[in-house]
């Protein structure tokens, strides 16, 4: 844990020590590495949850096969509901990436 605070204080500092059009350039690395765990985190999120969404769907309806339509349908409004928080992350990515507002 110390490495990691260590590096990332190592890493903050070279970009604030730099001047001009290099201080740009850096922050536009530090934007793109910070977009792509973002998002990397997001789609692991959603991944994770439409698991979850997946197997409690089976579950429910190997224990009562009537009701399958019902939670057929309610799977599907909740996996568009997890798959729109992945997408918001991806707006926030590419704005970070194309519209960035801290580079001025």
């Amino acid at each position: 844990m110390k490495r990691i605070l260590f590096l990332l204080v190592a890493f903050s500092a070279a970009a604030f020590a730099n001047e001009g059009n290099v201080a740009n350039e850096t922050l536009k690395a530090y934007s793109m590495i910070a977009a792509g765990l973002g998002l990397g985190l997001a789609a692991l999120g959603g991944a994770i949850g439409m698991g979850h969404t997946a197997a409690a769907t089976i579950a429910g309806t190997a224990r009562n096969p009537g009701l399958g339509a019902k939670l057929m349908t309610t799977m599907f409004i909740a996996l568009a509901m997890i798959e729109a928080q992945v997408i918001y992350a991806l707006v926030i990515a590419l704005i970070a990436l194309y519209a960035n507002p801290y580079l001025g």
